[in-house]
């Protein structure tokens, strides 16, 4: 274990964690946590920007006319689910690990395709500190705030 990480933590807490992780852990450890707290820092802000302030009202989104597909729809849609994917699985890891987790789980699920995703990401997305983080970052970025269904609104 690096000393300036064992400088940093409680005495009591040293043993434990020098039988779990070695110089080389510790230090992969940090990296990806460094590379997820700037990765996160990116891209999180400009999927922000993307969503329209009515996402949360409208109730379903015209579906793209499966006749007249483009040859690379296919190849778009497979690699906005893989980057869903990769931003939920990143923002578990966040929970525990420098980032914004909550965020970037939200803006996974908005990427990936399952059914039931609409009702699943509305009540992600509704959650006051994820709504609230949401909006500051669209309030930098000149854009309106995202609008919420009434309270009682069956939409």
């Amino acid at each position: 274990m690096p000393d300036a990480l064992r400088q940093l933590l409680p005495r009591w807490l040293v043993p434990a964690l020098q039988r779990w992780l070695s110089a080389e852990l510790t230090t992969l450890v940090i990296v990806v946590s460094l590379a997820l707290l700037v990765g996160s820092a990116l891209a999180v802000p400009w999927l922000a920007r993307r969503l329209p302030a009515d996402y949360l009202l409208v109730t379903r989104r015209p579906a793209p006319s499966a006749g007249a597909a483009h040859p690379y729809r296919l190849l778009l849609r497979v690699t906005k689910n893989l980057l869903g994917a990769v931003l939920l699985l990143l923002g578990v890891a966040m929970l525990v690990l420098p980032g914004q987790g909550l965020l970037t789980m939200a803006l996974g699920l908005v990427l990936l395709d399952f059914p039931g995703r609409r009702k699943a990401v509305r009540a992600v997305l509704g959650l006051a500190p994820v709504l609230g983080g949401l909006n500051r970052l669209r309030n930098r970025a000149g854009l309106p705030p995202l609008e919420t269904p009434r309270k009682g609104d069956g939409s």
